[in-house]
């Protein structure tokens, strides 16, 4: 769950001094770590968290959710009144997901969808408060030509691992590596967007729509 984006120390020091999570999270987080399943960690879960206080976000919509950690945070933050659509292209990470949820007494705040995530949100009705893009890393320009339609004006556009472990500072690089460097340029040079990159873990971009 740890990227290499920071200096290893301040790294360590940002996850050791976070609250000890409850004992649904912890489990997920070492479930994830055994598994090198990719979800967005505490720290970045507190992120969300925050993002959907502060806001007064009701609808969340999460492009790629795995396990559905992100999905818990999100949920939590909105209480009973809010609620999270969960895309994954996995079934069998959306069962896991789905037990999660239960046991966590948040099914009726979050519905399942498997399959395309972009598919998935065009054929959602409404718009949201929130989008978060964490699908396959060559699909990102897609994806961000897809969530912005559906996200409401102030709403927010939420993407994970847009530093990249650092090689988005590189020329060249694979396919993952430039479709990030294009939409973080593109992200940037959108005039009804207003985006940050905050550095923490592997790079999560918090921009709102104008």
């Amino acid at each position: 769950m740890t990227g290499t984006i920071l200096n290893p120390k301040i790294e360590k020091y940002l996850n050791d001094i976070l609250p000890k999570r409850d004992s649904l999270l912890a489990e997920m987080e070492k479930l994830a770590n055994r598994r090198d399943i990719p979800i967005i960690g505490p720290a970045c879960g507190r992120l969300l968290y925050l993002l959907a206080k502060i806001s007064g976000a009701k609808r969340v919509f999460e492009m790629g959710s795995a396990i559905g950690y992100s999905t818990i945070w999100w949920a939590r933050a909105m209480g009973p009144q809010g609620h999270v659509y969960y895309t994954d292209g996995d079934a069998s990470n959306a069962r896991r997901a789905r037990e999660y949820f239960i046991r966590g007494g948040l099914e009726r705040r979050i519905t399942i969808l498997v399959g395309d995530a972009m598919k998935s949100l065009q054929k959602t009705p409404g718009k949201f408060d929130i989008i978060m893009i964490d699908v396959d890393k060559p699909q990102y320009i897609d994806a961000l030509n897809a969530a912005l339609p559906k996200l409401r004006k102030g709403g927010l556009l939420v993407t994970d691992n847009t530093l990249w472990s650092g090689k988005v500072v590189n020329r060249g690089g694979d396919e993952s590596t430039r479709t990030i460097q294009k939409f973080n340029n593109k992200v940037y040079g959108k005039p009804t967007l207003y985006p940050v990159i905050v550095p923490l873990r592997d790079g999560v971009t918090v921009a709102q729509k104008l």
